[in-house]
C-alpha cells in the first residue's frame, strides 16, 4: 500500500513576529519522521512523506496515496489548526490513521475538553478561563482555592506550561495570565493544583480501544507531591524524571484510571491512539488534565512510546499496532 505520511517539522514553520521560544514545541524533528517512516516501511508498505502546510497540500493533489499517517500539528495559532491537514483528506475521500478534525479540534480547546469529561462523571481540577477583558480575581471568586496553575487554553505539548505556571499569590496570578494573552494570543485556563503523582495513559486501539499503559512521571529532584511536568522538565528529562509503567498506586486506583481514561477515549471520539493526563492526590483520586488525540511517536522521547517499551512494546509493535487498527477501521486490512 502507498501509504502518505504528514507531519510538522520544527525546521519548516515559519516562527511569528514576537512569538514564544516554545513556539514549534509541537512539531517534529527529522529523526522521529525517519523513525516513523522506517517502520511502517518494515510493514511492507511504501511511504510518501506529504509533509505539511502548502508542501502537504501540494503533494496531496500530486501523489495518489491509498492511506495516510498523520502526525500533523497544523499551522498558525488557531485552536482549530490540527483539524487542518484531516479535514483536507476528509475533502479528497482519502482515509487516514488518527482522529477526525471535530475530536481534533475540541481535544486541543482544553475548557471544552473538560465540559466533556465533566458531563462523562470524570473528576478534572475546579477551573475558570480568563479572557482578555476579565479580572483575575474573578478565578478566585468562582471558589477556586490558590496555588493554581495557569496554562494557554489551545496548546498541547506542555507549551506554554513553565516553572512559573503555578502561582499562590494574586499578583503572580496575574502576571502568568497577562503573559499567556500577550505571548499566545488566546484566553488564560486556570485550575487549581492538585499536589500528588503526574499520571499520563496511552490508549491504542479501536475494536475494543485498550490501554497500553499508565506510566507515573517521577522527579529525581525530591519535589515530591509538589512536581509539575513542565516544559522545562520535558526538555531534560533524562536527567530530571525517571518513569514507572505500571504506576506505583493501589490496584483500585489504577482500574479507576484506567476507566477513566477508556471512557474519555469513547466520549471525546478518538481513534487508533490517545493519551491522557491525570494527577493523583494524597488520597489516591485521580482527576484528569488534558488529551492528546495526536500523541508524539519519538522512539526516544514521547511518552506513548516509552510507557509502551515499558510494558514490554517494541517501537515496530506499536506503530505496526497503530496503523493496523487504522487500517482495520477503514476496511482497509489485506489490501496491497
Amino acid at each position: 500500500m502507498k501509504i502518505g505520511l504528514t507531519y510538522d517539522l520544527k525546521t519548516a514553520v515559519e516562527v511569528r513576529p514576537g512569538a514564544p521560544e516554545d513556539e514549534t514545541e509541537e512539531c517534529d524533528p527529522p529523526d522521529t519522521i525517519d523513525a516513523l517512516a522506517g517502520e511502517i516501511e518494515r510493514l511492507g508498505h511504501k511511504v510518501v512523506r506529504l509533509g505539511g502546510g502548502i508542501e502537504f497540500l501540494q503533494s496531496v493533489l500530486n501523489e495518489k496515496v491509498d492511506f495516510v499517517f498523520n502526525i500533523s500539528e497544523g499551522r498558525g495559532t488557531y485552536r482549530s489548526r490540527e483539524a487542518q491537514v484531516p479535514g483536507v483528506l476528509e475533502m479528497l475521500r482519502i482515509p487516514y490513521a488518527g482522529a477526525d478534525p471535530l475530536t481534533l479540534a475540541l481535544c486541543l480547546d482544553k475548557p471544552l475538553t473538560k465540559r466533556v469529561a465533566e458531563s462523562l462523571g470524570v473528576r478534572t481540577p475546579r477551573y475558570a478561563v480568563l479572557d482578555h477583558t476579565q479580572a483575575v480575581d474573578l478565578a478566585l471568586a468562582d471558589g477556586l482555592s490558590l496555588p493554581l496553575v495557569v496554562k494557554p487554553a489551545f496548546e498541547g505539548s506542555s507549551k506554554g506550561i513553565r516553572l512559573t505556571s503555578k502561582v499562590g499569590n494574586l499578583e503572580d496570578l496575574a502576571a502568568s495570565v497577562e503573559a499567556v494573552h500577550r505571548m499566545y494570543r488566546q484566553p488564560a485556563l486556570v485550575e487549581e493544583f492538585i499536589a500528588g503523582k503526574e499520571i499520563t495513559v496511552g490508549v491504542t486501539g479501536n475494536r475494543p480501544p485498550q490501554v497500553a499503559g499508565v506510566m507515573e512521571v517521577v522527579p529525581r529532584n525530591g519535589a515530591g507531591d509538589n512536581f509539575m511536568y513542565t516544559l522545562e522538565v520535558k526538555r531534560d528529562w533524562q536527567r530530571l524524571v525517571s518513569y514507572r509503567c505500571p504506576a506505583h498506586l493501589p490496584p483500585q486506583t489504577l482500574k479507576e484510571i484506567e476507566g477513566m481514561a477508556l471512557a474519555l477515549h469513547k466520549g471525546l471520539q478518538c481513534r487508533d491512539m490517545a493519551r491522557f493526563d491525570f494527577r493523583v492526590d494524597g488520597k489516591n483520586r485521580p482527576y484528569f488534565l488534558e488529551v492528546n488525540p495526536l500523541p508524539g511517536l519519538s522512539p526516544v522521547y514521547s511518552d506513548l512510546p516509552i510507557m509502551a517499551g515499558l510494558m514490554g512494546q517494541s517501537y515496530n509493535q506499536l506503530i505496526g499496532g497503530i496503523l493496523e487498527a487504522a487500517l482495520e477501521r477503514c476496511e482497509l486490512v489485506g489490501v496491497k
